[in-house]
């Protein structure tokens, strides 16, 4: 039987490249390679801050400069999807606060399809970025810092990785940063996981940028005296009433999955 190579190193445990040599000493080059996707995502938020795009995570801040908002968008009709998806990436990536706001920002730049789409690109980009750079430098750290939540999931990814995924976007049980986070410790396949994301939050998507979209009505309202009947609009008023009962589906998941847990202990 041939023996390896001593200058063949092992492979990480991990699959992420090799970590040392058959004598214990670290190969030199893999450690700071493993932090690759790291320094990425870190650059890509250093571009996102150095463009001020922190401080437009806001309402006001929309209406406020809608009218130079929607002009950079008619003028750059291909340049600004890009923008947005990227900033949007970044976020989700960092999972930095204002998912939604960036959502709704988008159905009223770029309509309900146009800025779901943008959305659902950006978040889908992020959340892979998060992944890969879980299952790779920060896999061990983050793995003992998730704890007990990482547990609760594992076994519905072992089972079925996708329809538990699909399951978990389209019903909000758990904070989007942990569910790009758990299938990079259990083993999920790249190929599955960016699927059941790009899937599973279409239809999220779609009410916040419906609600961004009927954003144009609310502001076209003009002065602040009639901003309550801008709300009742039926393009503001839908969406609404469609996130209202989204926000309960996870509490009617929870109360069907325990009863019919009930039924079978019986």
């Amino acid at each position: 039987m041939s023996q390896p190579s001593p200058s063949t190193p092992e492979p990480d445990r991990n699959g992420s490249g090799p970590r040392s040599g058959p004598d214990g000493a670290p190969v030199r080059g893999a450690a700071w390679r493993r932090f690759l996707p790291l320094l990425a995502l870190a650059a890509g938020l250093l571009v996102f801050l150095a463009l001020g795009g922190h401080r437009y995570v806001a309402l006001d801040i929309l209406e406020e400069h809608r009218e130079a908002l929607l002009a950079l968008v008619a003028d750059h009709a291909v340049l600004a999807p890009l923008v947005f998806i990227g900033a949007y990436a970044v976020m989700a990536a960092f999972s930095i606060p204002g998912a939604a706001i960036m959502t709704v920002a988008g159905g009223f730049l770029f309509g309900i399809l146009g800025g779901a789409a943008c959305s659902v690109v950006g978040a889908t980009l992020g959340a892979i970025a998060l992944f890969l750079a879980a299952r790779t430098a920060l896999g061990g750290l983050l793995r003992d810092r998730a704890g007990a939540a990482v547990n609760r999931m594992s076994a519905g990814f072992r089972e079925n990785a996708l329809s538990y995924l699909l399951v978990l976007r389209l019903i909000p049980l758990f904070p989007f940063w942990l569910v790009n986070l758990v299938p990079a410790l259990v083993g999920v396949p790249l190929k599955v996981f960016a699927l059941g994301t790009f899937v599973g939050i279409i239809p999220g998507s779609l009410v916040y940028a419906a609600v961004g979209n009927g954003l144009g009505a609310f502001f076209e309202a003009g002065e602040t005296a009639d901003i309550e009947s801008a709300l009742y609009q039926p393009e503001v008023l839908l969406p609404i009433v469609a996130l209202v009962v989204l926000s309960l589906a996870p509490v009617v998941y929870k109360k069907v999955k325990s009863r019919r847990n009930g039924a079978t202990r019986r």
